[in-house]
């Protein structure tokens, strides 16, 4: 008698599922923003122009969203038990997928370019690129003034 807390196939599933997120990241970025062997994806993007592709391709938020549709088809949305079965499964899975590899290209790309972290710590509002009140410090009393 298995007297397991983790139903059957659980790990298979959530082997799946990782995989699929993983696979949506690969292409979304290989699309996005790789040459490709032979500068094959950079060609396809220049192609795509400005259009509906374009933009798609230039957005890797968006492409997200096109490259995880057809592979939560793929995978077993009735799994998720219950009420996701079916439809609201599927599209709880698309969007899962989606937001999988935005969490994945947000920890992967490099930091942006900006001021020194001394700068930073001199002027926390010099390092962000929109404007920003930055207060002093809550002054104990009796401390002195400038």
């Amino acid at each position: 008698m298995d007297t397991s807390p983790v139903p059957p196939g659980a790990a298979d599933l959530a082997l799946a599922w990782s995989a699929a997120a993983l696979a949506v990241w690969r292409l979304t970025h290989l699309l996005h923003a790789e040459a490709g062997p032979g500068g094959v994806f950079a060609r396809l993007r220049d192609l795509a122009g400005t259009g509906l592709a374009g933009q798609a391709l230039g957005c890797f938020y968006c492409l997200s969203l096109w490259v995880a549709a057809p592979v939560a088809w793929l995978l077993p949305a009735g799994s998720l038990g219950g009420a996701l079965g079916g439809v609201p499964g599927g599209l709880l899975l698309w969007l899962a997928l989606s937001g999988a590899a935005v969490l994945l290209q947000r920890l992967t790309e490099p930091a942006p370019l900006g001021a020194p972290i001394a700068a930073v710590r001199a002027d926390p509002a010099a390092a962000l690129p929109w404007p920003i009140a930055v207060e002093d410090p809550p002054r104990h009393p009796g401390a002195p003034t400038h």
